[in-house]
């Protein structure tokens, strides 16, 4: 138990309260104006310690400018195309705004108020990422008994739109293909086979299996600011994905002369394909020949699962074509895809009751 003491100052007597910390150093408290006040604040101390919720006054002034880059260099688990955006969001948004602030200064109200004026000037895409990194900083200090909750926490935030899909007619992707010249193969993988962009252009000449027609899915060249990094598939896993048999002869030709380790796909210069920016480079342009609407090469993986769908796929190939961690996922971003099924359900259940007792009574009542 600790001890209070009174001693005297210029402006009068005030009280100090001795205590021990968890960790069993002493430690003292000066300044308080009453006894009593003194012996509140060594009662809360030691019902802290008893909860486990002590929390060191002097782990409490640690800035959110002092824990922003530890807590990056923990996310080295992520991908690259995963960490840059949050290294980007620390770096234009968070620090600047909270780098100062000593975490036990920051408040609800605080948060709150910066989330809603970002609001007004950013997409819901860029708030909830730089919201999401200074309410993780947040978590860990909570978790290190800097603080005992976290403010940032049971925040508004700004809802995500659901952007609606484009998807192409086999017509359309054919005359997309004939625009983009020596790069039309490209054009109908991704249409036909449903691969993300980084899956597509870091295909190897081995990941090829032309007797089955089988596109091995086992790497991602994702484009991260100037450099391309080579990793493993977005969901870690690596598939399967078939291909239509009148590709079978553009693809053998496209891998003519190139050894098993060489691009299926690659530029001019031999490295991977690089994604067009601010509507320049080949794909923005074969586009506008094709007479098509504003697309970006992503259009290509929804019309691949559309017109898979359309040829009579049910949602479980669809996932495993597509790579999603799970059918429901799948469900999820192409819901619009199966509206034309729960049709035919209806169609079914009605054919179904039609036969039974009621069926037949409600369909004479209706022919009368």
């Amino acid at each position: 138990m600790g001890s209070v003491t009174p001693y005297e100052t210029a402006k009068g007597k005030r009280y100090r309260v001795r205590y021990r910390k968890p960790d069993n150093l002493q430690t003292d408290k000066r300044g308080f104006r009453t006894k009593r006040e003194a012996e509140l604040f060594l009662a809360s101390v030691e019902v802290a310690k008893a909860r486990g919720e002590f929390v060191q006054p002097a782990d409490a002034r640690e800035t959110i400018g002092a824990l922003g880059p530890p807590w990056l260099s923990n996310q080295s688990h992520l991908k690259p195309s995963s960490l840059r955006p949050l290294e980007i969001a620390w770096r234009l948004y968070v620090e600047p705004r909270w780098g100062v602030r000593k975490v036990s200064e920051i408040r609800h109200s605080d948060v709150q108020t910066w989330v809603s004026d970002l609001s007004r000037e950013r997409g819901a895409t860029t708030v909830l990422r730089v919201y999401g990194v200074l309410a993780a900083i947040l978590d860990v200090a909570v978790k290190d008994r800097r603080l005992l909750s976290n403010p940032a926490r049971g925040i508004n935030l700004p809802r995500k739109t659901k952007k609606e899909h484009v998807y192409l007619t086999h017509d359309q992707v054919s005359a997309l293909a004939i625009a983009a010249g020596d790069r039309g193969m490209l054009v109908l993988t991704l249409a036909y086979c449903g691969l993300r962009w980084g899956e597509a252009v870091g295909l190897r000449v081995k990941d090829l299996d032309m007797l089955r027609r089988r596109i091995n899915v086992t790497v991602n060249a994702v484009e991260v600011g100037d450099r391309i990094e080579v990793g493993t598939p977005k969901t870690h896993k690596r598939r399967s994905v078939p291909f239509p048999a009148l590709l079978s002869l553009p693809l053998a030709q496209q891998c003519e002369g190139k050894s098993g380790d060489d691009l299926v796909f690659s530029s001019r210069y031999g490295t991977h394909e690089r994604r067009s920016h601010n509507g320049h480079g080949w794909f923005p342009a074969a586009v506008t020949a094709a007479g098509l609407p504003p697309i970006t090469p992503h259009t290509l993986r929804h019309t691949a699962a559309s017109l898979a769908v359309s040829a009579g796929a049910n949602v479980k190939a669809v996932q495993r074509m597509l790579g999603h961690a799970s059918a429901s996922m799948t469900l999820d971003v192409y819901s619009d895809l199966f509206d034309d099924d729960l049709d035919a359900v209806a169609e079914r259940l009605d054919q179904g009751l039609s036969h039974t007792v009621v069926g037949k009574l409600w369909a004479s009542r209706a022919d009368k």
